[in-house]
């Protein structure tokens, strides 16, 4: 796997020395392959999100490093170019929208970089039309659904060039229309692209959509692995804190009453053709 994104041993210390002092991440070792959608879960207070700010250098390691197609997010020379490559989308969409129309929100990074206008306007058209809102670019964003809103935000870290997009619980706010709106552009982006996407979530069923899934706990990876092999540890999830995808939760109640479904059941899919095949 050809990595993007390296990290080696990252630790990460709030308030050191003090006596509210939090190791909110202890040794942390992973790869982060270019094209991946990588899903990283946990139970609150896991570490995740504190991860997924040193992805773009808006933490810096207390010991460790991070590496971003080589460059080190401690290295102040290059932590510009870091956050180029790595965009990162948060949790609330009316905290990251800044401008008055979304034409205008989508242009505002592009703009800080000084390219030149006709560039500006050749990333923003290209980024609206990616996220399927370009007929709205002249609306003002506090006008938008939440789901659009966040489209807005992912169009506006495209329009920055990056190699990898972070979404930070980004559907977490959302009601499940929004949520669909930002999945289904994400899918999209990872699909037609080759986008690689880091997905910080809480929702099993979007952790299901991953080419692998991150398994934090206690500021540690506990495990690594493909979305049907994870999710088959029903039991150990539950121990962990941790759900399983509506479908994997119906199976493993069936299973219970003597159906005799097979393992690895994800999606609503996969329960029809192992019910038609039972």
């Amino acid at each position: 796997m050809d990595a993007l994104i390296e990290i080696r041993q990252l630790t990460h210390v709030f308030n050191p020395g003090q006596p509210d002092q939090v190791e909110a991440l202890r040794g942390v070792d992973l790869t982060v392959g270019r094209g991946e959608l990588l899903a990283i879960i946990g139970a609150n207070g896991s570490g995740k999100s504190t991860l997924a700010r040193h992805l773009n250098a808006l933490l810096l390691p207390t010991s460790g490093e991070v590496r971003v197609a080589g460059l080190r997010t401690d290295d102040p020379g290059v932590v510009w170019e870091i956050r180029r490559l790595v965009g990162m989308v948060f949790q609330n969409p009316d905290n990251q929208l800044v401008a008055t129309t979304v034409e205008e929100d989508v242009a505002f990074g592009p703009e800080n970089l000084g390219l030149p206008r006709p560039e500006i306007a050749r990333r923003v058209e290209e980024a609206l039309r990616a996220v399927g809102m370009w007929e709205r670019r002249h609306n003002a964003p506090h006008r938008l659904s939440g789901g659009q809103k966040q489209r807005v935000a992912i169009a506006g870290v495209l329009a920055m060039g990056p190699a990898c997009i972070v979404l930070d619980e980004a559907t977490a706010m959302l009601d499940p229309a929004g949520r669909a709106e930002v999945l289904a552009t994400v899918k999209r982006l990872h699909r037609e692209r080759g986008m690689t996407v880091v997905l910080i979530t809480h929702f099993m069923d979007e952790a299901a959509l991953a080419d692998r899934v991150v398994v934090m706990e206690g500021g540690r990876v506990l495990l690594v692995a493909r979305p049907r092999e994870l999710f088959q540890r029903v039991e150990w999830l539950r121990r962990h804190g941790l759900d399983v995808p509506p479908m994997t939760d119906l199976a493993d109640r069936l299973r219970r009453r003597g159906w005799p479904l097979p393992p690895g059941i994800l999606s609503v899919p996969d329960m029809v053709k192992a019910l038609c095949r039972s």
